[in-house]
């Protein structure tokens, strides 16, 4: 029995945008990333703001169809699965998203907001339903008195345990995480990530974790993909990323961590100009007009995958024996 639950092969998304009075181009938000989800695991996938990580989560849930390439959940291809067909598969693949108040509807009570997913995918009866969700609130830290009350009168970091409850309601194998601390304070994201891990050890969760605070995704990742415009630069398990980052991208983003200590000091990677549109991306290698390391040769051809050691590789003609023309 495999032990990935989720594979993407190739998957494109461009969306068309309006170029001059008449014309289109295509938007390339995603453009050529593969990666597999191992089952019990968190990836998470990281970059700048931009770089596709959303739409990445969006493309694994069917939230957006996929422009070019295969999205595979347990060995099934999901592509292209009609919408009436895959509504059966929803409630295997959930969502947490970035702002908890947003996400959920204001004019309904949190015993209605956590049991609506009951609703549509199990036959429970409407008493059923409630029982459930007040279980649930228990589970992620609030009380049973929370039941009757609406979003507004609960903290953010309460939001967010409500938007959690309400994702593990119909026991989900697979959650998209997206950014679901960064609207919160940094006192109540330890807190919010504490607790997701606590899920996913007692309900044997998978998550697919998107953000762009590196330290918390240290603190909650088993491997990392770096994304930059649209395509994945660096691949590898936590450890080896953080302990030995070799892509010059991924470089300049750890440099920029901040340390705890006044006492010690990281030399900062400053890169240079700013990032690219992912409708009229560079040619060759994406990140060449904001490298210091930049070759001739990353110009001209796009950079192929090459393996660090097990389990980390790495997308840079530095370490594909190039040149340095």
């Amino acid at each position: 029995m495999s032990d990935v639950l989720v594979e993407a092969i190739d998957i494109k998304k461009h969306f068309m945008v309006r170029s001059g009075l008449f014309g289109k181009q295509p938007l390339k938000a995603v453009d050529g990333v593969s990666f597999q989800i191992l089952k019990g695991e968190t990836l998470s996938l990281v970059g700048e703001s931009g770089c596709g990580k959303s739409t990445i989560g969006r493309l694994v849930l069917k939230l957006l169809p996929v422009t070019y390439g295969k999205v595979l959940m347990d060995g099934e291809d999901i592509t292209y699965i009609r919408e009436r067909h895959m509504r059966p598969r929803r409630k295997h693949m959930q969502m947490v998203f970035q702002d908890p108040y947003a996400s959920l509807n204001p004019r309904m009570r949190v015993k209605d907001l956590i049991s609506e997913p009951l609703l549509v995918h199990t036959d429970m009866d409407k008493a059923s339903r409630y029982e459930k969700a007040e279980e649930l609130l228990d589970v992620v830290g609030l009380t049973k008195e929370s039941m009757n009350k609406y979003p507004h009168e609960f903290s953010g970091g309460q939001r967010q345990r409500i938007g959690i409850a309400r994702a593990i309601s119909v026991n989900p194998r697979l959650i998209v995480a997206d950014e679901p601390v960064s609207a919160l304070d940094v006192s109540i994201q330890s807190q919010v990530l504490n607790l997701m891990q606590d899920l996913q050890h007692e309900l044997n969760l998978t998550y697919l974790f998107i953000s762009h605070n590196l330290s918390v995704v240290e603190h909650i990742s088993n491997r990392i993909c770096v994304m930059y415009l649209g395509k994945i630069v660096e691949m590898a398990d936590k450890d080896k990323l953080y302990g030995n980052p070799t892509h010059p991208y991924t470089k300049a983003l750890l440099s920029a961590v901040p340390i705890p200590d006044p006492k010690h000091r990281r030399n900062r990677i400053i890169l240079k100009g700013d990032i690219p549109s992912p409708a009229n991306p560079p040619s060759g290698c994406s990140f060449h007009t904001r490298c210091n390391n930049a070759m001739d040769i990353c110009t001209k051809e796009a950079p192929p995958v090459t393996q660090i050691c097990e389990g980390h590789s790495v997308y840079c003609h530095l370490y594909t024996g190039a040149p340095n023309t």
